[in-house]
């Protein structure tokens, strides 16, 4: 096998190819390091899910939601499992949707392409939506509009900036989203362990089977029918995949990040879904935004202020 000269690797070609050993195959530069990925693909799936989506899906289903967000934890550990190998064989910043072209042709990166900008197009409207309405739940003059938009300015301008700027506005934003589900956590542990009065009763773990029918008061076949539902809280976790063409050593991390995001989520998801239905009966809680969260909510309790 031939050896490069002293000569050659001066030549411009040879430079070149030092410079591009920092670019993606796309002419990424990779800057995004293993926390940033692992911190933006929790952050993006701690979201519309679980802060306003888990107390109306708790009024639907009772408490059987639990085995709900177990299963879906499941099926996205089985996942992002696959996506790590398919990652492992080729870091690329198409992520799956070159996976599909490569694999299934142009039809098949041309069909998941199209159906991932749809998603997160739909799922971006929704989380901007979401961050209006909590806004406005601490500041009720200030309308949902305007919040929504400051979000979006504040989200385009930060990405327009350069890819370790966005990774590092991601990772303290994301840590703030686990610091208040920790919190949340660490809160609610207490008030069950300490029988705390919420609302007109005292927080337990009898509350989960205080309704008729025990943890399934609307039957076993909901708690199916609701996972379409559970699984749209889990979006986000696939970005492990997306960032992999831009992270600085992704043949190190991605399966560290992989194995960090599916199970620290799924604790969140299940922990917080299974001290909420402790919290409260299940049929205390109604599907709407002010009751439905976790977290705000529950500074809106009667009792609360007792604590």
């Amino acid at each position: 096998m031939p050896s490069t000269t002293p000569t050659e690797l001066k030549s411009p070609t040879a430079q070149s190819a030092v410079v591009d050993s920092t670019l993606s195959a796309e002419g990424y530069k990779k800057s995004l390091s293993g926390r940033q990925v692992t911190m933006i693909a929790m952050g993006g799936a701690i979201g519309v899910g679980l802060f306003m989506g888990a107390g109306g899906r708790l009024a639907s289903t009772g408490p059987a939601l639990i085995f709900s967000y177990a299963i879906a934890g499941v099926i996205a550990y089985l996942l992002m499992r696959a996506l790590g190998e398919l990652i492992m064989y080729r870091q690329t910043s198409g992520s799956f949707v070159s996976y599909a072209g490569e694999m299934f042709g142009k039809k098949g990166a041309y069909v998941s392409g199209w159906m991932y900008f749809i998603n997160w197009a739909m799922t971006g409207i929704a989380e901007l939506i979401a961050i209006g309405l909590y806004f406005q739940f601490f500041f009720p003059n200030v309308p949902v509009e305007l919040t929504a938009i400051a979000a979006l300015l504040l989200l385009v301008g930060v990405n327009l900036l350069s890819v370790k700027a966005f990774g590092e506005f991601e990772f303290w934003a994301s840590c703030l989203k686990v610091g208040a589900i920790v919190i949340f956590l660490a809160v609610g542990t207490f008030m069950v362990v300490t029988n705390a009065q919420v609302g007109d009763g005292n927080a337990s773990v009898n509350n989960l089977f205080a309704a008729e029918g025990g943890m399934f008061p609307k039957g076993a076949l909901v708690m199916i029918l609701v996972l379409n539902a559970v699984i749209f809280a889990y979006n986000g976790i696939e970005l492990v995949g997306i960032t992999a063409g831009e992270m600085q050593d992704p043949a190190k991390e991605v399966p560290k990040a992989i194995r960090a995001v599916v199970f620290r989520i799924v604790v969140f998801y299940v922990g917080s879904v299974t001290l909420l239905a402790m919290l409260l009966p299940s049929d205390q809680y109604v599907a709407a935004p002010r009751r439905s969260s976790p977290c705000s909510a529950r500074w809106a309790l009667p009792g609360w202020a007792t604590l």
